[in-house]
């Protein structure tokens, strides 16, 4: 089993990201951790106006981590290195804020996104919370370096990776790893459940297999919601492509069960969640290895 990296770090971020590469692949999927970079270089903190531990509000902490053992089971897994908060790959490639940058936006930036009204586009102008990152405006350039330097790269290699795997086994399953806050950290005050599956409202997952996962986790003792409050970012939506053989589902956990949120210290919560996450992936895996139209596989 390999880790594959691609460049000598003479940068903090090079390589932006890390593979891990399975021996053997025994199974159709594919597993992503977009938001779980924890380099925070130090040109990046001499930008901000907010201290280390804040801009870790944005980050899904040691997600990475929780899935790893899944992986280990047989399945390649894509984790970014660079936080969201410096950039978000889980987001159009443009999705720019006017607000952010000291020069006009080229023409084919998407200014008017939820997400970008909302300070959290490709570069975020905010951290989860809403606190402003930044202690003066951006440069255009630096926008685009960064996204030619981390974001295509990111999205090239996760593509070869499903690519890959559907040329393998005749088709390809995504699961995309977030975390969520807590009703508390949110400032909500309806309890959230400990995981929310989404599949954008089946647009991206064959129903069968959201089910499927469904029941399996809650069957381990958690409560799951689907597609409420959160049915699926950018990375589920495109890639999710059930007419070509490449499903995609997004998972959320909820992070008062592993973490310490105000001090990002994992909690006694992390191994139990490690182990209940790999018990998990070893009845996924196998009842989706063959194609998903098999309905003996699902049910």
């Amino acid at each position: 089993m390999i880790a594959q990296t691609f460049s000598p770090a003479s940068d903090p971020l090079d390589p932006p990201f890390t593979i891990f590469t399975p021996e053997t692949q025994v199974a159709p999927f594919v597993l992503c951790s977009p938001h779980s970079g924890r380099t925070y270089t130090p040109a990046f903190l001499a930008q901000s106006r907010l201290d280390p531990l804040t801009l870790r509000k944005s980050e899904d902490c040691f997600v990475d981590e929780l899935f790893q053992g899944a992986a280990q089971l047989g399945v390649p897994m894509i984790s970014a290195r660079f936080p969201r908060a410096y950039l978000d790959v889980n987001r159009e490639p443009y999705e720019l804020d006017p607000e952010l940058f000291a020069d006009p936006l080229p023409d084919y930036a998407n200014c008017q996104s939820v997400r970008v009204v909302g300070g959290l586009g490709t570069i975020a102008r905010i951290v989860a919370d809403g606190e402003e990152i930044y202690h003066s405006r951006l440069t255009v350039d630096e926008a685009l370096a960064r996204i030619e330097k981390l974001y295509f790269p990111f999205h090239t290699a996760l593509e070869s990776l499903i690519e890959a795997t559907r040329a393998k086994f005749g088709h390809a399953i995504l699961i995309d790893c977030h975390s969520m806050p807590s009703a508390q950290m949110a400032q909500s005050s309806a309890p959230r459940p400990d995981f929310v599956i989404g599949d954008r409202f089946g647009a991206a997952c064959d129903p069968r297999l959201t089910r499927f996962l469904r029941d399996t986790i809650a069957a381990a003792g958690y409560d799951v919601q689907l597609n409420r409050p959160y049915a699926g970012g950018y990375i589920t939506e495109h890639y999710g492509r059930p007419y070509r053989g490449v499903q995609a589902v997004q998972i959320e956990i909820n992070r008062a069960r592993y973490l310490n949120e105000m001090t990002f210290v994992r909690t006694s919560g992390f191994e139990r969640l490690q182990r209940d996450l790999t018990q998990i992936a070893g009845l996924l895996f196998p009842a989706f290895g063959p194609a998903i139209d098999r309905p003996a596989a699902a049910e």
